[in-house]
């Protein structure tokens, strides 16, 4: 679906009374869920004894309690209570294979039980590893793990800092680039600046600006004003737009920040958290034909394993994150004991020689197109004003699009909590019909998503969207 439409209707879901499960079937769901999750139900309990809120994940849908998984196989979780579901959190993103994939598993089992997981220093996994991540990103000329891609983003802007000895990181508005003081910023809705920015000064931010999706105008204001504060070091985008793809960007955006960066002596910095390895091999960079001077990596290149981030770029640029206690003369300082360990890096390097062997970004990718066709032929059946759209494997579908409010919309506070509940109930409705998905909107297929799956899963949409008043 291109830009204009995905636009067009989002404003239409905005513009049009909120469509709302109802009521019997509120009631239905909240029963389903007590009688078959009762397990799940005492454990959030206990939780919230030992737990801010009774919950470590964001991810985790709090309505009516969260769900507590006990296992993981190929496209299916299982949860304490033995329910089963066809799963298109896959982790947030990184999961492309499927879960628990044998050939990562199983060595990651051997190299624990014959060498043990961590030494604290190099081991021959790091450098295995990033010439496969080299192989299929030709920007990346030199390559530093980190323990997630949070971190990953806070090294990229030192580094910017440093080389281009400027001040400003410029980042698009509503997009999501981990929970460092300087990126709780501007999050999830553009133009929100310092609204979640809780416990953190105001100076932490000082030098970040954000500029909302698609504002070629506004870009270069920033850049203008920058220049006689002390410049802009960088600007970071997700290349889908923010909250992968939840904010669509125009065509051609990307080659715009391009330009500007280039010619103003700033970088620009691709975060490649969900992207990398499952938009193309090259990542949003060869989708779109723009080449970054940095890419950030997060949990997409270890498949889920534990402590997995990373940044690469030009081989002069990445020079000021020399290692060690000696280094050049101007370094941009990063550490961490877990970062690169093997079994981290091990999963990292089998999980792209497989992507590439099953030709999995492709064959996720026509999954996801089956089921967004699928979809939305049955917002039409049933006259929903609702959309759904996808960027091969990256999947969104919006009911209720509490992110696609303006903060200059009537009500704007009212509109987003009433319209996240509608997202959340959506996704536990989902759940009573035996399908997880992101927060009641996203989701992400995998090679483990067969036709079958997937038509499977489009039953369980044409029974719940039944439900809607």
């Amino acid at each position: 679906m291109k830009y204009e439409e995905i636009t067009r209707r989002l404003r239409n879901i905005i513009e049009s009374p909120i469509r709302k499960i109802a009521p019997k079937y509120i009631e239905f769901i909240i029963k389903d869920y007590n009688e078959k999750r009762k397990k799940s139900k005492e454990h959030y309990e206990l939780a919230k004894k030992l737990i801010p809120g009774g919950l470590e994940h964001n991810l985790s849908l709090k309505w009516p309690f969260p769900i507590t998984m006990d296992k993981s196989d190929g496209a299916y979780l299982w949860d304490i209570d033995g329910n089963r579901y066809l799963d298109f959190l896959s982790m947030g993103g990184p999961i492309i294979l499927g879960h628990n994939y044998p050939i990562i598993r199983d060595n990651i089992i051997e190299l624990i039980r014959e060498k043990g997981p961590a030494t604290g220093v190099t081991s021959e996994w790091e450098t295995k590893t990033i010439k496969e991540i080299k192989k299929h990103i030709p920007s990346i000329e030199r390559f530093r793990f980190h323990q997630s891609g949070t971190e990953a983003n806070i090294s990229a802007f030192r580094v910017a800092r440093t080389f281009t000895d400027k001040k400003y990181i410029v980042k698009v508005g509503g997009s999501y680039h981990g929970w460092s003081s300087e990126m709780v910023y501007d999050m999830h809705i553009p133009g929100t600046r310092s609204l979640e920015a809780h416990g953190i000064p105001k100076a932490h931010q000082k030098y970040v600006k954000a500029c909302p999706p698609n504002k070629e105008k506004k870009m270069k204001r920033i850049f203008r004003n920058a220049e006689k504060k002390g410049g802009v070091a960088a600007v970071i985008v997700e290349a889908l737009g923010g909250e992968s793809g939840t904010h669509p960007v125009k065509p051609g955006w990307n080659k715009f920040l391009r330009e500007i960066c280039d010619e103003y002596g700033s970088l620009l910095i691709f975060d490649e958290v969900v992207t990398a390895f499952r938009l193309s091999m090259g990542g949003a960079q060869e989708y779109f034909d723009v080449k970054p001077d940095l890419t950030t990596f997060g949990k997409i290149i270890g498949h889920g394993y534990p402590s997995c981030g990373g940044i690469g770029g030009r081989e002069d640029i990445m020079a000021v994150l020399a290692g060690g206690i000696e280094g050049v003369s101007k370094k941009a300082y990063t550490g961490g004991t877990l970062a690169a360990n093997p079994i981290t890096a091990m999963a990292s390097y089998y999980a792209i020689k497989e992507i590439e062997r099953t030709n999995a970004v492709e064959k996720a990718g026509r999954a996801g197109d089956r089921l967004i066709n699928g979809i939305n032929d049955l917002f039409e059946k049933y006259e929903l004003p609702f959309v759904a759209w996808n960027y091969k494997s990256i999947l969104h579908v919006e009911t209720g699009a509490p992110l696609a409010l303006k903060m200059t919309d009537p009500h704007f506070l009212n509109q987003l909590d009433e319209r996240k509940k509608v997202m959340d109930k959506f996704g536990a409705a989902l759940n009573t019909q035996g399908i997880n998905v992101l927060a009641g909107s996203r989701g992400y297929t995998t090679l483990s998503h067969t036709d079958n799956l997937i038509d499977d899963a489009l039953k369980a949409y044409d029974e719940v969207l039944t439900w809607f008043i």
